[in-house]
């Protein structure tokens, strides 16, 4: 049985996910390492791998940590029925952690994570230690129209044969043509493909993007939907240690977001990425690890 498999330039190992069935249905994720939980929410167009990825960035190696990877509802092997709503999402993730046998866990949502991170937080308060919030949505968001544009663009693509492999072996292909998806300084897209570990990090996410697109699909448009319109979240109920990691100049997630987590949850701490965009958690990598490092060790 193969228990992990390579990612990434550098060939980073990535665990085998597994599919935990729960209360609330079956879960696919990543338990990795041994100690302290940190449950790991991925962004649009994501899954295990994304979850992964991000815990990785907090943290080169999972010792002393348990990283569980989420695949959330509607992205690759976690059925959208499970949960539509970022409310039912959060339920979701106490029902893993019930059947892990986990009493509570330290919380980091990365972008469309956000909300059901932040439901998780309110809703189970003892269940959450801590919450990070990366670029992370936190109110009604207007999709941007070049993200809708890319979105209908790929949902077409994908129903032509064989263009899965093809978009994935591009990528591999062309990393400088990949980096400018997402990091719109040519500059700071060269220093971060240059550097060992945030270039390997960022590639491989890109990577993952491109593998099972199809499977990632219907996750990424019950976000988008939802989010048209989303209801107001309990940021004011969230009573845990709170650090809030956004980058100023970020175009899919502006940083109002941010702003408006801070004003809800005083006693938050700010991590202000200045000209930081979307991709801010690898473009600026150790500034990230830093500010994580420090907030944990205080709680």
């Amino acid at each position: 049985m193969n228990l992990s498999f390579k990612i990434g330039a550098g060939g980073m190992v990535m665990p085998a996910p597994s599919i935990t069935r729960t209360t609330a249905g079956p879960i696919q994720h990543i338990d990795a390492g041994q100690g302290e939980a940190l449950l790991s929410l991925h962004g649009g167009l994501g899954g295990f791998d994304q979850s992964w990825l991000l815990a990785r960035a907090l943290f080169p190696k999972p010792e002393p940590w348990r990283f569980l990877a989420l695949s959330r509802p509607g992205y690759l092997g976690t059925p959208l029925a499970i949960g539509r709503t970022p409310e039912e999402q959060a339920d979701a993730y106490a029902a893993l952690l019930d059947r892990l046998g986990i009493e509570r866990a330290v919380v980091a949502g990365l972008s469309a994570g956000g909300p059901s991170a932040i439901h998780f937080a309110a809703r189970h308060p003892d269940r959450c230690k801590a919450l990070i919030l990366f670029s992370a949505v936190t109110a009604s968001l207007d999709i941007p129209p070049h993200v809708l544009r890319r979105l209908r663009m790929v949902t077409w693509l994908m129903a032509i044969p064989g263009m899965q492999n093809w978009l994935r072996r591009k990528v591999q292909r062309d990393p400088k043509e990949t980096a400018r998806w997402s990091i719109s300084d040519p500059a700071l897209a060269a220093r971060v493909l240059a550097d060992p570990q945030a270039g390997d990090l960022f590639l491989a996410f890109q990577e993952r993007v491109a593998e099972e697109i199809k499977r990632r699909l219907p996750g990424m448009i019950n976000d988008v939907g939802l989010f048209r319109d989303l209801p107001d979240l309990p940021l004011g109920e969230v009573r845990q240690p709170v650090l809030v990691v956004h980058g100023t100049a970020d175009p899919v997630v502006p940083f109002g977001h941010a702003e408006r987590a801070m004003a809800a949850i005083p006693h938050a701490r700010f991590c202000r990425i200045e000209g930081g965009e979307h991709a801010a958690l690898f473009t600026h990598l150790d500034r990230v690890r830093a500010a994580a490092s420090s907030f944990l060790a205080d709680i």
